[in-house]
């Protein structure tokens, strides 16, 4: 059975009706719908950008002994030597979780996927974060090298030692936030008079172990930022034992240079290092006064303590400059290793100061 279309429309009036496409509307209909795409997408990279920017953000300092205090009164607890400095870390581990953004190291979609700086800046932090871990289950929690490690601590710290770009089975958010249970159960044990098996030895040699650590840590800093611009070192590996030994031979002079595509990472991870070493030193202000002032070593923690918080100015180019060190554009690379070599003076001096008697 045919049907006769003409016939239909005739008898329907539409005998008349005519429907033309002319290849030029294909052409507009193609053109609207690109530029359609062409805008959303270019709102949807800006939007990308934006929320990259508010991500980046790094977060405000705090006063340590005001969260230890709130944190005391919410469980009903005294502060006792050691609580803010156990507080103090707890609260930047919570920060470096909680900040704007989220934990970003291990984000695996835009904007965190394409972000490198506040990452590194994570993982400044993070490094510090270990470090205090390790010293406080290895020295500041035990009597001496035969006593019992914390039980605590024991779980923190390995934990805090997990990849730190891990996405999934597990994320790493997950294995931090189980460290920073151990170490709240810590913390309530420390200001519990019934839990006598938790304790904080605030000693000379205990803070002595810690800040050999952050020395450590703020030489390699230093080597690194003021590697940005390239420089000719003398091989000092071997210097002052005539008997020492090393591996492969090195020359006697090395080129050493940050690679250009790093310079930014590493000044972000100095300074998150240093965000989170003022929080830990004026932590051990507090807990290790009475053995400071014993050493007359105060004014020498305060030092380092203000050199670090220079090192938080606002950066107010958009980019990490990398200028020669006496040219027209600034590096600041350089302004960072300075302010870190100070410190790391200061701290070298107050090392000695408490390895006096």
């Amino acid at each position: 059975m045919q049907i006769d279309f003409s016939q239909w429309l005739e008898k329907a009036g539409l005998k008349n009706l005519r429907m033309p496409i002319r290849e030029s509307d294909g052409e507009g209909w193609i053109k609207t719908v690109a530029g359609s795409l062409t805008g959303m997408l270019a709102i949807a990279v800006l939007l990308v950008l934006l929320l990259g920017w508010w991500w980046s953000i790094e977060p405000d300092m705090f006063d340590v002994r005001e969260v230890a205090t709130e944190r005391a009164q919410e469980d009903s607890q005294q502060l006792v030597v050691g609580y803010v400095t156990a507080s103090t870390l707890i609260e930047v581990a919570e920060t470096l979780l909680d900040r704007t953004g989220g934990y970003l190291t291990n984000d695996i979609l835009p904007p965190g996927v394409i972000l490198d700086n506040m990452p590194s800046w994570e993982f400044g932090v993070l490094v510090q974060i270990r470090d205090l871990a390790r010293a406080m289950r290895n020295d500041m929690s035990r009597s001496q090298s035969q006593s019992i490690e914390d039980p605590d601590l024991a779980i923190a710290e390995p934990q805090l030692n997990f990849d730190s770009d891990s996405w999934l089975f597990p994320p790493t958010e997950s294995e931090y936030r189980t460290a920073i249970d151990a170490l709240y159960a810590y913390v309530r044990r420390l200001a519990d008079p019934q839990q006598q098996d938790a304790q904080f030895f605030a000693r000379a040699d205990n803070l002595r172990e810690w800040l050999s650590l952050v020395e450590k840590r703020l030489g390699g800093y230093s080597q690194q930022l003021s590697a940005s611009v390239g420089q000719v070192r003398i091989n000092t590996d071997l210097a002052g034992d005539a008997d020492a030994e090393q591996s492969t031979t090195k020359p006697g002079q090395l080129e050493v240079r940050t690679p250009w595509l790093e310079i930014d990472d590493r000044f972000y991870e100095a300074r998150g290092a240093a965000w989170a070493l003022v929080h830990f030193l004026h932590a051990a202000e507090i807990d290790f006064r009475g053995v400071l002032e014993k050493k007359n070593a105060l004014v020498s923690l305060r030092q380092i303590i203000r050199e670090l918080e220079a090192t938080q100015d606002a950066v107010w180019s958009p980019i990490v400059l990398n200028g020669s060190g006496f040219g027209i554009v600034a590096n600041h690379s350089l302004v960072m290793a300075s302010y870190i070599s100070r410190a790391n003076a200061a701290l070298i001096d107050l090392r000695n100061l408490l390895e006096q008697g």
